[in-house]
């Protein structure tokens, strides 16, 4: 389960290590957005040197587009060093995928698109799960996808996500779903509003979202303690298997007064399942 993921800029080396021990279940090391032209190939070659090395988180590499001419160099550089994932900006359904994938060859690993940063993007969601096996989630972009439509901003003066950015939001969480793989929330940019940060992660995960972006390591810990199931949540969910195993012919039962039926079985399956509890298997 990948409840958080911290980017790293490629080009500052010095991060990395305090960046895998924050807490993130995993990081991204960024070769894309974050580093200046001048500067890829140096970060490309401390993204490549630090793979080497014993890790005590995941890892994906964030290349640039498919279409920008950099992309080739970037995966000569890092395939080598086995990244658990390539995460793939501006990707534009299966196709991209499976562009990427004949890209890496025998050194394939999993994708992680980021889904819906352009128009096209949003358009091909629904071919994802036609790749679905070779992706590790699915994520999105508000910021690239507002400059690719060309808004002012994607939030509106409250801080809410604009219409057109919720509804690609919805689809990216659709898409995910349709797919079987992670459906991993965009970053929250205000560094500084912790209490933002914790309202977005946990409507995240209300919504469907099972991990989210993050952006420095002090975000690290709210949105793992967003997507963390509590153990209330937990106990309620053993119970609700443990009533339909009681009597595997029934379709409805009542627990403390209330109906519960066969979808919210799923749920606490499904529940059960991410969080590694063996009461999902009975």
């Amino acid at each position: 389960m990948l409840r958080s993921l911290l980017f790293v800029p490629g080009d500052r080396p010095e991060r990395f290590a305090r960046a895998a021990a924050s807490g993130a279940d995993a990081i991204i090391l960024d070769l894309e957005d974050s580093v200046a032209l001048a500067a890829k190939r140096d970060a490309r070659e401390a993204v490549a040197g630090w793979l080497g090395e014993r890790r005590s988180c995941r890892v994906l590499v964030r290349i640039n587009a498919l279409d920008g001419g950099l992309a080739e160099d970037d995966l000569a550089a890092v395939l080598s060093g086995r990244p658990d994932a390539i995460m793939l900006p501006k990707a534009e359904g299966a196709a991209s995928v499976d562009g990427l994938w004949a890209m890496m060859g025998d050194m394939a690993v999993p994708v992680l698109p980021i889904a819906a940063e352009t128009p096209a993007g949003v358009f091909a969601l629904a071919t994802y799960r036609d790749c679905a096996d070779r992706l590790a989630g699915l994520t999105w972009g508000a910021e690239d996808l507002s400059a690719s439509i060309g808004t002012i901003g994607p939030r509106e003066v409250d801080g809410s996500l604009a219409a057109p950015f919720e509804t690609a939001r919805s689809m990216v969480l659709f898409a995910a779903h349709a797919a079987g793989v992670e459906a991993i929330e965009t970053v929250f940019p205000d560094i500084a509003d912790a209490t933002g940060l914790a309202t977005r992660a946990e409507r995240a995960r209300r919504h469907g979202f099972t991990g989210m972006m993050a952006i420095h390591p002090a975000q690290v810990g709210p949105i793992n303690q967003a997507f963390t199931p509590g153990e209330e949540e937990l106990a309620r969910a053993r119970e609700i298997v443990a009533l339909f195993a009681a009597d595997p012919g029934v379709g409805v039962v009542q627990l403390r007064g209330k109906m519960v039926d066969l979808p919210h079985l799923r749920q606490a399956q499904a529940l059960l399942a991410r969080s590694g509890d063996v009461a999902a298997q009975e």
